[in-house]
């Protein structure tokens, strides 16, 4: 999928990745380690994954990568700005956040923190230093979000937007679905439970999802960052949705293990039965690679931004979950009830 535009896009540029130890921002690296850039520095909060990386990166590469690695939380805005000072980056691609769903739904502060107040870090940074170009990785989940993770990475969608509009760095977010093999994805969870016996749980038999491989979401992650020219909300066709009760059963046949049963336990909080489909090409504009869209959006002003964040930092001072959850419901017009969700699709 890769092409020379944006092999040369990246060759000879300082590129900081944030959650570079994860799945996704793992696997940015090996795609940008490909593209020789001048420089590749991995910041994560959770050491053992970025050193992971970093070693797997050394005995492919040796001493032909520059490779740094920062030990830092996209939250912590001393800490990150000594990064920002010491390595100038030309690019910064965050896949750095908190995305597990229903850990999120009760932890709703903590994601407001992580993915909300360190992509303004970021940008704030981006700005100050005087980076080209900044690239979120976002989530089908953002659309009508139901449920806290997507209802933050939606309003940093948002802050990318509204910095587009007035920021010296080029902004754009990338979304897609769920990436089959991920931290947090249902194979390996399945996986485990065959190897236990059984049983293997599905939440509901009617849910379906979009699914990518990691190495698939990364290229396109990267091309897209490379095609942006400002302000762009990219969207990537995740192909045709599946149903996670046939993926069980397909597990389950191709494990050869016998008298394995299904259980369905219940939607957990903030869950959709069907994630909405991103593709819907007539409302969208198209981009040279036949995967990528863009989404027309209008941005928010730069005040109208502060407003919001305001009201987030005062809900979130105040220590409360529920008063943080209420607050996101202010600022994300769009976020919804997973029952107000499930009922409209005809479930």
């Amino acid at each position: 999928m890769s092409d020379e535009n944006t092999n040369a896009y990246y060759k000879d540029k300082v590129v900081l990745l944030t959650g570079g130890g994860g799945s996704i921002g793992s696997e940015l690296c090996r795609q940008l380690a490909k593209m020789k850039p001048k420089q590749i520095i991995i910041l994560d909060i959770y050491e053992n994954g970025a050193y992971d990386v970093q070693q797997e990166l050394k005995i492919v590469y040796g001493d032909k990568l520059n490779l740094e690695i920062e030990i830092c939380s996209i939250t912590h805005r001393k800490a990150l700005e000594k990064v920002f000072k010491k390595y100038r980056p030309q690019i910064v691609i965050n896949a750095a956040a908190h995305k597990h769903v229903p850990l999120m739904e009760k932890n709703c502060i903590e994601a407001i923190y992580n993915n909300i107040f360190g992509t303004e870090n970021l940008v704030n940074l981006c700005e100050k230093y005087e980076a080209e170009r900044f690239m979120m990785v976002s989530t089908d989940k953002a659309v009508n979000p139901t449920n806290v993770m997507g209802a933050t990475k939606r309003f940093c969608e948002m802050i990318v937007q509204s910095a587009s509009t007035h920021g010296k760095v080029k902004y754009s977010a990338t979304r897609f679905g769920n990436v089959l093999g991920s931290a947090g994805s249902v194979i390996p969870l399945f996986k485990r439970q065959i190897a236990n016996g059984g049983p293997v749980t599905v939440t509901d038999k009617r849910i379906i999802r979009y699914f990518m491989t990691i190495p698939e979401a990364s290229q396109l992650v990267l091309q897209s960052g490379a095609m942006a020219k400002n302000g762009e909300l990219f969207v990537l066709d995740m192909g045709q949705p599946v149903k996670i009760l046939d993926l069980a059963e397909n597990l389950i046949q191709l494990s050869g293990v016998q008298g394995i049963k299904i259980v369905e336990t219940g939607l957990r909080p903030g869950e959709k039965l069907y994630e909405e489909l991103l593709v819907k090409t007539e409302e969208l504009d198209k981009t040279p690679n036949k995967m990528i869209f863009i989404e027309r959006d209008t941005a928010l002003s730069k005040e109208e931004i502060s407003e919001r964040m305001e009201i987030l930092r005062k809900a979130c001072d105040m220590g409360d979950d529920l008063m943080a959850k209420e607050a996101l419901r202010k600022v994300v017009p769009t976020y919804k009830t997973p029952e107000e969700m499930n009922q409209k699709m005809g479930a």
